[in-house]
C-alpha cells in the first residue's frame, strides 16, 4: 500500500498534495485539520483517516475521533494528534501503546518532521512536521511511504521552506 501522511493543514491545502499523493492508496491526517475543505479536497484524492487535533473545531471533531487504530499490511497503527517526540509520550499515548500495541505511531502538533524507530516500545515513530503556512516551523513538510507486509519502504518527504 501506498500511504500519504500528513498534519497540522490548519485549513491549508498545498498546492502540491494532489500531485505528491495522487498514488497513494489511503491518505492519514494526525489532527490539526482546520477545515472540512481540507478533509474533502484529501478525500478526492484517496480515503483519508484522520484524527483531530487541539486546534481544530467542532465541525471537525464531529467528523474525525482523537485517536484511531487500525490495520495497514502487517502493521497496527495508531494515530492521534498530541503524542510527544517518539522519546517521551504523553499519558493518553503511552496508555494506547501498551493497550493496543501498535507498531506505527502516527503523530502532530509538534510541527517538526521526524522519523524514528522506538525500540523500548518496538514502533516506528512517524511526525510527518507541518503541512501549513502557519505556525512556529521554517518548512512545510508531508510525506509518503510504502507497506508490503512488514516492510516499509520507498520513504519519500515533501519539504519546501515555509515562506
Amino acid at each position: 500500500m501506498k500511504i500519504g501522511i500528513i498534519s497540522d493543514t490548519h485549513g491549508y491545502f498545498h498546492p502540491e498534495l494532489c500531485s505528491f499523493f495522487e498514488k497513494c492508496d489511503e491518505i492519514w491526517h494526525a489532527g490539526d485539520i482546520g477545515s472540512t475543505d481540507v478533509l474533502e479536497e484529501l478525500n478526492r484524492i484517496a480515503p483519508v483517516r484522520a484524527v483531530y487535533g487541539n486546534c481544530d473545531d467542532w465541525d471537525i471533531i464531529d467528523k474525525v475521533p482523537e485517536s484511531l487504530v487500525f490495520p495497514c499490511e502487517g502493521h497496527k497503527v495508531a494515530l492521534m494528534h498530541i503524542v510527544g517526540n517518539g522519546n517521551h509520550y504523553s499519558t493518553p499515548a503511552l496508555k494506547l501503546i501498551e493497550t493496543e500495541k501498535p507498531t506505527i505511531f502516527v503523530a502532530g502538533h509538534s510541527h517538526i518532521l521526524k522519523v524514528a524507530n522506538d525500540p523500548k516500545h518496538n514502533l516506528l515513530f512517524i511526525n510527518p512536521g507541518s503541512a501549513s503556512r502557519y505556525g512556529h516551523h521554517l518548512r512545510l513538510t508531508f510525506m509518503r511511504l510504502e507497506i508490503n507486509g512488514t516492510e516499509i519502504s520507498n520513504v519519500e518527504v515533501f519539504d519546501e521552506p515555509k515562506f
